[in-house]
Parts: structure tokens; C-alpha cells; sequence
């Protein structure tokens, strides 16, 4: 039994090339976990920087010299980023206030709707039974209060750290974008001279991570504008505001899209009540994160991403607690990764058996 363990961990983990791979894979979490917050706006840039490496090489495809495509694309994209500051922030932050402003009538109007329901369906529940319900709503509500009050008053110093990573974060993609090649070059100087495995994972591993972040980024945008288009189509409130957020819930894979059902049902049924409408709105907001799940996630990450949903949810529940919000986000190129080291140990495997065979 000892020399069964002991040839498996020789042959797992002891051998130079793998040993290297899950060297590389704890280094990452090391510097995720530990300087995750410091290397915030080097994280962002890099993200960024793969979002905008494919229009760059279509455009190197038509012959044009990459510094022209790569000014190109760039201020493009500082032109729409500014774009989306001016125009969708002040509308974002509008309505985030108003919907502040009105949670006490908000709160009233649910009251009222809750208190109706015993009266009909009697057999359901009872009057002192939702008075209990909103006791202990309203009990959690004012600690929640309390907690974003001081949670906000300690993010104050962090306005200015925002600022700098605004400034910071253009002149990094800038970089990245325009001397890739000679990142990649250094990084690579540091690695041992047979490195036909740690090649092989890097390979698959910057492909489907490269997918992944551009897909994502797409797959957000196409869930945003889609629901935002069915929200003010029923004339729901707010509809800029949870549009957004069902947006950006993609980027946690089905949690997201369960906790964002939560602020979405609230308000439309605060604002319509049990009606025809409320159901109009959850049929249509279930229609789309249907629709998300079953046909844009695998259209647009079939060649990305081949992991079984467990996988992935097991994936966002460990690195999003080890890494906190960058483990969420990377929970999919991380486990990528992973599954790539482990092809590469089935690879040599065969590759050493096929070997003395002959």
C-alpha cells in the first residue's frame, strides 16, 4: 500500500515537469489570494487587453502594421468606455437614488400585499404569521442598514485608490497590448528548457482562457441589452438598473442569475402586485436566463469551456472563497487550468507507457 501511495505522488508530483505545473497553479493562488487587491488594476488591464487582442490581429489579418491596429482599437475603446461613463453612469446612479428614496413606500406597498394574502388564501397562512415575516424582515433590514452604512464609510478612502486605477488601467492595457510579444518573451526566459508539457498546458490554457474573457464579455453585453429591452417593454421601474445587473450576474455562473432574481421579482412585485403583469415579467425573466443557460452559454463558449456544470459550480465555490472576487471571475480559466495539468499527466502517462512498450 506505501509503495502504491508512494509511486503515485512520484509520478504526480515529483516529476520535473509536473511539479512545475502545480508550482505555476499555487503561485497563482498565491498571488491572487495575497496581493489580489494590490494588482487590482494589473488583473483588470489584462482582462482588457484579451478582450481587445482579437479585432487587433483581424486587423494584422488585412495587412495593417500592428501599431496602427493596436492605436486603433485602443482609442476605440477609450472612446466607448468614456461614452459609457457619460451616458449610462448618471442614469445608473438616477435611479439607484430614487430607488433608495422610495424603499419606505416600497416597504409599506409589500406590507400591505403580504397582509392581503391570509385574507386570500385562508388556508395558506395566517395574519400573526406574516406579521412575524415582517417582524423579522424589518429586524434584518435595519442590520443590513447598519452594516452597508459602515461598509460605506470605510470604502471612502478607496475613491481615491478608484481614480488611480482610472488612470492607471488605460496606460497598462496601452502597454500590454502593444508589447505582448516581448511580456510573453520574458516571462518564458525564466522557465527550465524542456518545457514541452508546461508549452502544451500554456497553449490550451491561453486559448480557452482568451475565449472565455471575449465570450463572457459578449454574453453580458447580449444579456443586458436584451433584458433591458424587455423591462422597459413592460414598463417596469428601474429597468437600466436591474438590466444591469442581470448583466453582470453572468460573470458568476448560475449563482449569479439565482441572486438576481431575488431584486428583480421584489420590485415587480412591489410595483404590480399579484397581477397579469407580474406574471408577464417572470415569464419574460425566466425566458431569458433560460435562454442564456441552454443556448447562448454553449454557442458561445462550446469550444472555450468543457466542463460539466458541477464542475464549474464547485470551481466558483472554491476560488471564489480562496480568491474572493477575482476567484469568481478566473473560477473557470482556473479550473481550465487545472483539467489542463491533469491532460497533460493522462498525456505523459501514455506517452510513458507507449514508450516501454517499445
Amino acid at each position: 500500500m506505501l509503495q502504491l501511495i508512494k509511486n503515485w505522488f512520484t509520478r504526480y508530483f515529483l516529476d520535473p515537469e509536473l511539479a512545475i505545473l502545480w508550482l505555476f497553479l499555487l503561485f497563482i493562488i498565491i498571488v491572487f489570494s495575497s496581493l489580489g487587491k494590490i494588482l487590482a488594476p494589473v488583473f483588470v488591464s489584462v482582462v482588457m487587453a484579451y478582450l481587445l487582442q482579437w479585432p487587433i490581429s483581424s486587423l494584422e489579418k488585412l495587412r495593417l502594421p500592428r501599431i496602427a491596429a493596436v492605436l486603433g482599437v485602443y482609442i476605440s475603446f477609450v472612446g466607448l468606455v468614456i461614452l459609457a461613463i457619460v451616458g449610462l453612469l448618471p442614469l445608473l446612479f438616477r435611479q439607484l437614488s430614487n430607488l433608495i428614496a422610495e424603499l419606505p413606500a416600497m416597504a409599506a406597498k409589500g406590507q400591505a400585499l403580504l397582509l392581503y394574502l391570509p385574507t386570500r388564501y385562508p388556508g395558506y397562512t395566517s395574519a400573526s404569521q406574516i406579521q412575524e415575516w415582517i417582524t423579522q424582515f424589518k429586524a434584518e433590514l435595519t442590520h443590513s442598514g447598519q452594516g452597508i452604512l459602515s461598509a460605506s464609510l470605510g470604502y471612502i478612502p478607496n475613491i481615491i485608490a478608484f481614480t488611480i486605477y482610472f488612470v492607471l488601467v488605460p496606460l497598462l492595457v496601452y502597454f500590454f497590448l502593444l508589447d505582448e510579444k516581448k511580456i510573453i518573451t520574458w516571462l518564458t526566459q525564466y522557465l527550465p528548457e524542456k518545457r514541452r508539457l508546461i508549452s502544451q498546458v500554456w497553449t490550451e490554457v491561453l486559448a480557452q482562457t482568451g475565449n472565455y474573457v471575449r465570450g463572457k464579455a459578449l454574453e453580458m453585453l447580449i444579456v443586458w441589452i436584451v433584458t433591458y429591452l424587455s423591462f422597459a417593454i413592460l414598463g417596469l421601474q428601474y429597468a437600466i438598473l436591474l438590466s444591469v445587473l442581470v448583466g453582470i450576474s453572468v460573470i458568476i455562473p448560475y449563482i449569479g442569475a439565482v441572486m438576481v432574481t431575488i431584486p428583480v421579482l421584489i420590485i415587480g412585485f412591489l410595483e404590480w402586485g399579484w397581477t397579469a403583469h407580474f406574471a408577464y415579467l417572470v415569464a419574460v425573466y425566466t425566458l431569458i436566463i433560460t435562454l442564456d443557460a441552454n443556448v447562448l452559454v454553449p454557442f458561445l463558449f462550446s469550444e472555450a469551456v468543457d466542463l460539466h456544470p458541477v464542475t464549474i459550480i464547485i470551481a466558483v465555490l472554491i476560488f471564489g472563497g480562496l480568491l474572493g472576487f477575482w476567484g469568481v471571475f478566473f473560477a473557470i480559466p482556473l479550473a481550465s487550468v487545472v483539467k489542463a495539468i491533469l491532460n497533460a499527466i493522462s498525456y505523459k502517462k501514455i506517452h510513458t507507457h507507449k514508450n516501454k512498450l517499445c
